[in-house]
């Protein structure tokens, strides 16, 4: 990557901005309640962008362009259900944990059941949380090494050295303020790369022909039904189904369950602005993630029109190029040069008929661009079997690099530089909330519960700041492990929290719902839960969005029939419901 001093210039004012803004604005009383939630003095509009903030990671503006440019716009099916689930949280959840008045969602799990139900369940979040996390250092630790070309290793460590420093340091309030800053930029960067794909499409081709060209390339597949001439596909990762029943299930339990989450809106004045905060982001995230997404369609229009590489992974091309197989990657990359040099006349002659109003040359050339797509998409399928062949602990995929290459080898100077310093912001805010939930899960759920000396609200304080720093070193060593992913990134964090967010979720809807169902029931039944959950995803049945649904749903009907058969009909409950005034 061609970085120079600008970028660099750019990058590093960009950072320090954030940073200073960030000690500015992190003034609070050196306590728990300080540290974690801010003293409970956010405003709505605060909130909702530091949900925002949370939510969209350095992976989402990294990877989520990439599997767009790989498998199209579907991807956005995947948020269909969060919009109900808004609804839901505000209905349900956010009353409760303001009237309790939480650090952690997981305090009313023991004051409805026990303590080994809390314990369980704050377990099966920190597990969850600090994989994800680790998972997300990947992300920025990718693109500095990419930028610079250091061993991953060394990126790594710098990543999550400063994202531990950066979070440490500040606490709950720190976070915020800059989540809405942070927020503001990136979206501002990502919308200007968008608009600089379009300006260096060839003359006459604008917006409107590049969105026909991904179209009939089959990117653009907003909305697909999942049915196959055999039927349903309920392996079939994204479809309006999946999108709006498992993704539902999916953000109910993450805007409801998941500490990162509820620690931002517990931050609010009042329960009022939580829930103004939540209904909004229902409102602006789908539309907000199909424009990420149709950045990564406008990249691959782009690329129709300009040399695109073989192999965007620049650091493993240039390690075939040394290899034993070198030969045989020059060749089938030739190939595909081959292949482009005639889908990009294709296009060509497309656009023209498409300005022309030629309907039958429209409808001829669409045909042969299909497959003439088809023919690339197989030629690069081969040319990723053979880096996977020849690299160790590679998986062959490049989907994680495509945003990040078309930005490296087509962007203005200083432009570049703003990019990578997004990859950075989105990082330190989604990750820093991510630390901070973890620090104060570990704290609450834990130190302070099971520890029998009282501590001082400085010792407290300073004890969450040990936390902080102990998960981000955890998170750390999880990224080295997670590099060389068989998903793209993004895909891989929301397959790792199918896995536990639906059993999270069942023992909350048992909790709020299920009168008559105790702790020693819903805890066996969570565990019954995880294991069938582990168990459909090992075997592959269906696609991971299902497996929330299956694991909320298995922990409400485990629980009530084991409650049924061998603890009684009617527990004795240590209290009604938090919902019933």
């Amino acid at each position: 990557m061609n970085f120079s001093r600008l970028d660099w210039t750019v990058l590093v004012f960009t950072l320090l901005l954030i940073i200073v803004y960030g000690v500015y604005r992190s003034r609070t009383s050196k306590n728990l309640e300080g540290y974690l939630l801010s003293d409970r003095q956010m405003p709505w509009w605060l909130v909702l962008l530091s949900i925002m903030g949370t939510q969209a990671s350095a992976i989402t503006f990294l990877t989520a362009p990439g599997q767009a440019y790989s498998d199209g716009m579907r991807f956005v099916q995947y948020y269909f259900g969060l919009p109900f689930a808004m609804v839901v949280v505000c209905i349900t959840f956010v009353p409760i944990f303001h009237r309790l008045k939480v650090f952690t969602a997981y305090e009313f799990l023991e004051q409805r059941f026990d303590a080994k139900t809390r314990f369980l369940t704050s377990f099966l979040f920190l597990l969850s949380r600090g994989l994800s996390t680790g998972i997300s250092i990947v992300a920025p630790s990718m693109a500095l090494h990419f930028m610079l070309g250091w061993d991953f290793t060394v990126t790594n460590l710098i990543m999550g050295g400063l994202l531990i420093i950066y979070t440490v340091s500040g606490g709950a309030k720190a976070v915020a303020y800059t989540q809405q800053l942070q927020v503001i930029i990136i979206y501002a960067a990502m919308f200007l790369a968008a608009w600089w794909a379009i300006k260096m499409l060839p003359a006459g081709i604008g917006f409107t022909e590049a969105l026909h060209i991904g179209g009939k390339s089959g990117k653009l597949n907003v909305i697909t039904s999942g049915f196959t001439e055999k039927g349903f596909d309920w392996k079939d990762r994204y479809n309006i189904w999946s999108g709006i029943i498992g993704g539902f299930f999916l953000a109910l339990s993450y805007f409801g369950t998941d500490q990162s989450q509820v620690g931002r809106y517990l931050t609010a004045r009042s329960e009022q602005e939580s829930k103004i905060g939540l209904l909004m982001n229902g409102l602006v995230k789908v539309p907000l993630q199909f424009c990420i997404l149709l950045i990564g369609v406008l990249v691959f229009a782009f690329y129709q029109f300009n040399k695109a590489p073989a192999y965007f992974n620049l650091a493993h091309e240039k390690t075939m190029q040394q290899s034993a197989n070198a030969g045989e990657f020059a060749a089938a990359s030739q190939h595909y040069q081959q292949v482009q040099d005639e889908k990009s006349k294709t296009v060509t002659a497309l656009g023209n008929a498409l300005q022309q109003h030629d309907e039958a040359a429209v409808n001829q050339l669409r045909s042969q661009l299909q497959q003439e797509q088809q023919q690339a998409g197989l030629v690069r399928d081969s040319i990723k079997n053979i880096v996977k062949k020849t690299i160790p602990g590679s998986d062959g995929n490049d989907t994680n690099y495509i945003f990040l290459r078309f930005v490296g080898d087509y962007l203005p100077k200083g432009l570049v530089g703003l990019i990578i310093a997004i990859i950075f912001l989105a990082s330190w805010s989604s990750i820093a909330a991510a630390f901070h939930s973890l620090a104060s899960c570990t704290m609450v759920d834990f130190h302070k519960r099971l520890s029998k000396t009282p501590a001082t609200p400085l010792q407290e304080y300073r004890w969450s700041q040990a936390y902080s720093l102990i998960w981000g070193l955890f998170c750390i060593v999880v990224a080295q492990f997670g590099y060389n992913l068989g998903n793209s990134l993004i895909e891989a964090v929301n397959i790792l929290g199918s896995w536990f967010y639906g059993t999270i979720l069942g023992i909350f809807l048992v909790a709020i719902y299920i009168k008559r169902v105790g702790g020693h029931a819903v805890f066996i039944g969570a565990l019954m839960a995880e294991v069938t959950v582990i168990a459909v995803y090992s075997f592959d049945l269906l696609s991971f969005l299902w497996l929330n649904v299956i694991g909320a749903v298995g922990v409400v009907v485990f629980s009530g029939l084991l409650q049924v058969v061998f603890f009684g009909q009617s527990p004795k409950v240590k209290q009604k419901p938090a919902f019933e005034k």
